[in-house]
């Protein structure tokens, strides 16, 4: 999905996009790095100096909230942000933070969750944890 489209979708739904949501959706949407909040602050910053963190945290919040974007909690109270919503799987490195997107069909995770209990399975999140080529060389 891109910027537009987004854009679109939360227009529809009443949700108001100033031009400081709409740095911070691109911003997410053109790296493929999985950003903190802080690092997508420091990047939305450079072009809205008046930007807060606040901003950032509600926006992305909301972006979670309607299914545009994931959040991967990385176990250390911060969050990493993707801006592909599609459900893939990551791998992160355990001593440097680097998240790496896997994209493999394991398995239907969903499905065999729904059948083995019942619930209807909106989304799931598996990341892997490992030490990344350059941690490893150290």
């Amino acid at each position: 999905m891109n910027a537009v489209e987004i854009l679109k979708g939360l227009k529809s739904r009443g949700v108001r996009f100033t031009p400081q949501r709409q740095a911070i959706l691109e911003y997410l949407l053109s790296t493929h790095s999985h950003p903190t909040a802080e690092e997508i602050y420091k990047e939305v910053k450079e072009k809205f100096p008046g930007v807060s963190l606040g901003t950032i945290y509600n926006t992305l919040n909301m972006l979670k909230e309607h299914r545009f974007i994931l959040e991967l909690p990385c176990g250390d109270m911060s969050s990493r942000f993707d801006g592909n919503p599609v459900n893939h799987y990551h791998v992160m490195c355990s001593n440097c933070g680097v998240v790496v997107d896997f994209h493999v069909s394991l398995i239907d995770m969903d499905d065999l969750v729904s059948r083995e209990t019942g619930f209807k399975v909106d989304t799931h999140n598996l990341v892997f944890y490992g030490l990344c080529p350059e941690c490893r060389k150290k």
